[in-house]
């Protein structure tokens, strides 16, 4: 989403209905006009559909995704990506490399490669950063 568009959410979605059942559920979770990343996920699991759904129905809300989990935006200002303080492992740089879709590191791909090396998401993110790696497809349609 370019600056200009950044208040508005639904411009992205034109062609969309928004959907009520999950609406509904998001509205509970949001507080002033703005969602977490976890909640998002959590209406996403409770409702057993794809994430991108609940994102298309935040943004016809015109609400705002907070805190997300790879530590990339929602965080006020600033970002929550720790800083590396050990050497990089390289199963985990290669397991990213494979991963690489046009260069990028899909949000989804980051998340699996957490959970497959027990490591938290912004690590992922913290060794994305450092080989200048992006992360790209967020689940929820938010980049």
């Amino acid at each position: 989403m370019t600056q200009k568009d950044s208040k508005n959410y639904a411009g992205k979605r034109k062609d969309s209905e928004l959907n009520q059942k999950i609406a509904a559920l998001i509205k509970e979770k949001a507080k002033n006009n703005r969602i977490s990343c976890v909640s998002a996920h959590t209406v996403a699991t409770q409702m057993n559909i794809d994430p991108n759904e609940v994102g298309k129905t935040i943004d016809l809300l015109e609400l705002k995704i907070i805190e997300c989990q790879l530590g990339l935006f929602g965080y006020e200002n600033k970002k929550n990506i720790p800083v590396l303080s050990e050497a990089i492992d390289p199963e985990i740089e290669s397991a990213i490399t494979e991963a690489l879709v046009d260069g990028r590191l899909p949000c989804l791909s980051a998340w699996n490669i957490s959970k497959r090396f027990k490591i938290l998401k912004p690590v992922v993110t913290a060794i994305c950063e450092s080989k200048k790696i992006k992360i790209s497809s967020c689940q929820l349609g938010a980049f």
